[in-house]
């Protein structure tokens, strides 16, 4: 993930501090930020890769990947689904992959394209595809293009560290609960990831 630790505060970890319990996380876990990452397509297609499956075996299927193959709309979608269950993905991990490449390729997705779209219009967008919920949209926003206030509640570390921390039970508790981060929520985020690692 393209976290960075920073040398200094920001405005975000300023006002993540007014809760003391996100200001313990700043505390142990010093200045976290996020920036877009390098290549928005593959960190897409990292997230697909990761749903639902451990880190561990997501880890070593990425790996698999990208040592075959080069990870581009084009290449992708040159490559037979079996190719690509052969690393390591599943029948509907492989289309899903495809689906993606295709809308890359003809939909014109890059990184400028979505610059110009809020978060609701890129997860509207991304979620026409099938394969695209909510959960990756939300990793894209956060990881893919750097956005700074997304709370993917949809993410089981989330929930998790939200009730370890919190004792919120259901998701919409834990909503209500992040809106007081805003319009920081994502480098939030980042801090409940940490809590759980």
């Amino acid at each position: 993930m393209p976290v960075e630790e920073l040398a200094q505060p920001t405005a975000a970890h300023e006002h993540l501090q007014t809760d003391p319990t996100m200001a313990e996380l700043v505390t142990q876990h010093g200045y976290l930020g996020v920036e877009p990452a390098a290549d928005p397509f593959t960190r897409l297609l990292k997230s697909i890769v990761r749903q639902q499956v451990s880190m561990a075996a997501a880890e070593a299927t990425w790996e698999r990947l990208t040592t075959e193959f080069e990870v581009t709309p084009a290449a992708m979608l040159a490559t037979e689904p079996a190719a690509l269950q052969a690393v390591g993905l599943s029948e509907a991990k492989s289309e899903y992959v495809r689906n993606v490449a295709r809308a890359f390729q003809d939909r014109g997705w890059s990184r400028s394209r979505f610059e110009g779209l809020d978060d609701r219009a890129v997860m509207d967008s991304l979620t026409e595809i099938r394969g695209i919920g909510a959960w990756t949209a939300k990793m894209f926003l956060l990881f893919g293009l750097g956005r700074p206030d997304v709370f993917p509640v949809e993410d089981l570390g989330v929930r998790r560290a939200m009730t370890d921390l919190y004792g919120d039970e259901t998701r919409d508790s834990m909503a209500e609960r992040a809106t007081t981060w805003a319009p920081y929520r994502s480098i939030g985020s980042l801090y409940l990831w940490r809590a759980q690692d």
